[in-house]
């Protein structure tokens, strides 16, 4: 069992920045790929970025790339997901998930999950 928590979510405007992170419980977290997803208010569920086990590959949906970066430090069991440009349609609640395989982009294919935290970006 692995569990995840997400911090760093808020409100900010329109041009500018924020930083997820996603804390793990577990110290075989450098075994999971991991992967951020979001859900905005009667929507599915969505893709966003993806990275691979050892950091070294990334995947993003067309969506957020070139604006978002997501990162990991396995000393630490951390996933990062970096935002910059944030534009009102990134309003969301933003999920991190562990999985197998970072190019993955249905949930699903993601077996745990952490519980949330909102970005709210006002244009």
């Amino acid at each position: 069992q692995v569990q995840l928590v997400e911090s760093g979510g808020g409100l900010v405007q329109a041009g500018g920045s924020l930083r997820l992170s996603c804390a793990a419980s577990k110290r075989t977290f450098s075994n999971y790929a991991m992967g951020w997803f979001r859900q905005a208010p009667g929507k599915e569920r969505e893709f966003v970025a993806g990275i691979s086990w050892s950091g070294g590959s990334t995947y993003y949906a067309d969506s957020v790339k070139g604006r978002f970066t997501i990162s990991r430090d396995n000393a630490k069991n951390t996933v990062y997901l970096q935002m910059n440009s944030l534009k009102p349609e990134d309003t969301a609640v933003y999920y991190c998930a562990a999985g197998l395989y970072y190019t993955r982009s249905r949930p699903l294919d993601y077996d745990y999950w952490g519980q949330g935290t909102q970005v709210t970006v006002s244009s």
